[in-house]
C-alpha cells in the first residue's frame, strides 16, 4: 500500500510538472541552445519579430538574438540552421525559400499577417470625393487597372502634361520590373509616364505630399506598412484571375521545428490584424519609436491579442516583463 501512495504521488507530481511544462523553458533553451531570429530590415517584419523574441524571452525563459543581413542571407542562414526563425516570410516570392523548402530544409507555419497584399492604388479621395475638403471625386467609375485608360489626364504629370504619372518602384527593385510589364499589359506604357523614385523613401514622400493636398496621386504599394496606415487608398482591380493578396508564414528551420515544438506551437499563433499591425507601423514612423521598445508597447496596450498565442503561465510571465 505504502508503495502504491508513493508511485500515486509520483505520478501526480510528474502530471504536475507536464502540465506547466508549457510555459517553463523548452527543451531547446533548456539545453543552453538560443533562439536565433532573422534580422529584417522593414517596419513589419521588425516590429513583429521583437514581438516574437519578448514572447519567448520573457515568457518561456528562451536566450534570443538576431542575425542581420539580406533576405537571401538570411534565407539561407535559416536553411542551415544558422537561424532558426524568419519572422514575416512572404510565401512564393523568394526562390532561395522555394528551393529549400522542396528540399526539406525550412517549414513555414501560421500566418502572422492575414490581409497582406500589393497592387496599384489611388487615395479613396479621388473616387469618392472628399466633402471635408469640398472636393468632388475626380474618378467616379474608377475600379480597375483597365480603367486607367479613360483617367490618365486626372494623374497628370507636371514635367509630362499629355500623360498621366504612375509613380513605380525604384529602379532595381523586383516590384519595378513587374509594374514595367503591367504598364505594357495594360497599353498604358504611352499615356503614363513610368516614373522610378530613387529610393523608397522618396516614394512615400511623393504619396503622403499629394495625400496631404488631396491631390489625385497612382502609384504601386504594398500592406502592412507604415505609408498604408496614415492614407485612406483603394487597390485597383486586375484582370481576372490575378491575385495580388500575399500569404505570410513565420519561417523555420527544420531543426527547430522538429526539436522545439512546444515553441512552434506558440509561433504558429502569432498573428496581428491588418488594420492594427498598419495603425502601429504608422505609428512608429510618426513618433519615431524603435521597434523593439513599440513591441513592448503593442504587447502592454494589446493582451487581447497574444493571450491568445501563449499559455497562462507565460502570459502572466509577459505582462510581469513589461
Amino acid at each position: 500500500m505504502k508503495n502504491r501512495k508513493s508511485l500515486l504521488a509520483s505520478l501526480l507530481t510528474l502530471g504536475l510538472l507536464v502540465g506547466s511544462a508549457s510555459s517553463q523553458a523548452s527543451g531547446w533553451c533548456e539545453s543552453g541552445k538560443s533562439v536565433k531570429f532573422a534580422g529584417l530590415n522593414w517596419e513589419s517584419g521588425m516590429l513583429l519579430t521583437d514581438i516574437m523574441m519578448i514572447v519567448l524571452k520573457d515568457g518561456y525563459g528562451c536566450a534570443t538574438d538576431q542575425l542581420v543581413g539580406n533576405t537571401i542571407i538570411l534565407e539561407t542562414a535559416l536553411a542551415s540552421n544558422d537561424i532558426q526563425v524568419f519572422g514575416e516570410e512572404w510565401m512564393e516570392r523568394s526562390e532561395v525559400w522555394k528551393k529549400a523548402a522542396a528540399a526539406g530544409k525550412v517549414v513555414g507555419v501560421g500566418a502572422p499577417i492575414i490581409g497582406a497584399t500589393q497592387g496599384w492604388y489611388v487615395p479613396r479621395y479621388v473616387v469618392e470625393g472628399d466633402a471635408k475638403r469640398n472636393r468632388p471625386a475626380q474618378a467616379p467609375d474608377l475600379r480597375t487597372v483597365a480603367d486607367l485608360s479613360r483617367y490618365a489626364s486626372v494623374f497628370h504629370d507636371a514635367e509630362e502634361p499629355s500623360k498621366g504619372r504612375f509613380y513605380n518602384c525604384p529602379a532595381g527593385w523586383i516590384c519595378e520590373q513587374d509594374n514595367t510589364e503591367m504598364l505594357k499589359e495594360y497599353g498604358l506604357e504611352n499615356t503614363f509616364t513610368n516614373f522610378r523614385p530613387g529610393t523608397g523613401a522618396a516614394l512615400d514622400a511623393a504619396v503622403l505630399s499629394s495625400y496631404k493636398r488631396g491631390e489625385p496621386v497612382l502609384f504601386y504599394y504594398w500592406s502592412p506598412t507604415p505609408l498604408m496606415g496614415q492614407i485612406d487608398a483603394i487597390r485597383l482591380e486586375e484582370k481576372t484571375g490575378v491575385n495580388k493578396d500575399v500569404i505570410t508564414m513565420v519561417g523555420l528551420s527544420k531543426a527547430f521545428h522538429e526539436q522545439a515544438p512546444e515553441l512552434v506551437a506558440v509561433l504558429e499563433k502569432v498573428n496581428i490584424p491588418i488594420d492594427l499591425l498598419n495603425q502601429n507601423l504608422a505609428r512608429m514612423t510618426r513618433e519615431r519609436i524603435e521597434s523593439p521598445k513599440l513591441a513592448r508597447m503593442f504587447l502592454k496596450e494589446h493582451p487581447e491579442i497574444w493571450h491568445a498565442w501563449v499559455d497562462e503561465g507565460a502570459a502572466k510571465k509577459i505582462e510581469a516583463s513589461l
